[in-house]
């Protein structure tokens, strides 16, 4: 079954492990899949996805309980959504990929690439979850006893549409705080499905506590010694907060780092032509991943400190990711 979305693009639709998911799959060359964030789809992607789609082989998924992917009762952690993803590009026959994640996403992202190395090229993470504890107490609050009543209540017909209609005015003030709201918005009409509530429910269980982020990359980022790395960020954000940034620096030395200024939490929605030139840009500068066993076991002994200089026979000597000046302020 297909979905018309414009003259460009069809929302397809695959079943796996039996349950219905959705994405799009756009242009021809080297394979980009696109992760959304919590609570959004591959809507997220529409305005990169056309100047993506020239040079590159775009997949963008609803993940799992989010738009139009089924949302059964199952396995909604980063690690089972990053087997599912493994399965998707299985079945679209694509065997690597450069891994772009947004958000919630982002921390699929390098969950993909750590469980699946030899089919990841590059991670490019997009206001990520899993550099640092803080996050918006709007996604905190989805965790506590109650949530799935009370916006079973507040997306009610009538409360729903001045809900979203305040948070879409609230959004054009160009207040840089609230611009955010209008993708807010979205989220919020996508509530109204009790069985969206629960998934999402079960998401942020998964990630977030009462005080902040529990999932974290942090203690394996040095294994993006062997895999390019960039991670893109808006000054504005106020759902996970752009100085998580600077923590890149510290765990992940290689890594390049892009700070979008007058952005928000989605820069490729609020700049799409510089997103996309970022993005590409890094991938020209870069040489894709080449897993090799005996690099990541040495990577894994080694640890996040120095690399030992006593490389195992017939392993190949770890050399830097190349590396990008930072833009942006």
């Amino acid at each position: 079954m297909e979905q018309v979305l414009d003259e460009t693009f069809e929302l397809q639709r695959i079943t796996i492990h039996g349950h219905d998911r959705g994405y799009v799959k756009a242009g021809e060359g080297p394979a980009l899949l696109l992760l959304h964030g919590l609570g959004c789809d591959h809507t997220t992607w529409l305005p990169v996805i056309h100047d993506l789609a020239r040079h590159f082989t775009v997949i963008a998924p609803d993940l799992l309980g989010h738009g139009v992917s089924a949302k059964p009762r199952a396995d909604y952690s980063v690690g089972g959504y990053a087997n599912g993803m493994r399965d998707l590009l299985t079945v679209l026959n694509i065997d690597k990929v450069t891994v772009v994640g947004h958000s919630f996403g982002g921390g699929i992202a390098m969950q993909f690439a750590y469980q699946f190395p030899e089919r990841t090229e590059r991670m490019i993470l997009v206001a990520p979850g899993g550099l640092g504890p803080e996050v918006s107490p709007l996604i905190r609050a989805v965790t506590l006893p109650g949530f799935h009543q009370l916006m079973g209540l507040a997306t009610l017909p009538g409360v729903r549409h001045v809900g979203k209609a305040g948070l879409r005015a609230l959004s054009r003030s160009h207040v840089p705080a609230v611009r955010d709201l209008a993708e807010v918005a979205e989220i919020y009409e996508s509530f109204k499905d009790p069985r969206a509530r629960a998934a999402i429910r079960h998401v942020v269980r998964a990630v977030v506590d009462l005080r902040g982020q529990i999932v974290t990359m942090v203690d394996r980022a040095y294994l993006t010694q062997a895999m390019p790395m960039l991670v893109v960020w808006g000054t504005d954000d106020v759902v996970i907060p752009a100085k998580h940034a600077e923590n890149v620096a510290r765990i992940a030395p290689g890594a390049v780092v892009e700070i979008v200024p007058n952005s928000g939490h989605f820069p490729h929605k609020d700049h799409p032509d510089r997103f996309v030139k970022i993005v590409q840009d890094f991938i020209r500068a870069t040489q894709p991943a080449s897993y090799h066993r005996g690099r990541w076991r040495q990577l894994l002994r080694n640890g996040p400190a120095e690399p030992s200089n006593r490389a195992e026979a017939g392993d190949p000597p770890l050399t830097p990711v190349a590396q990008l000046p930072k833009r942006g302020a």
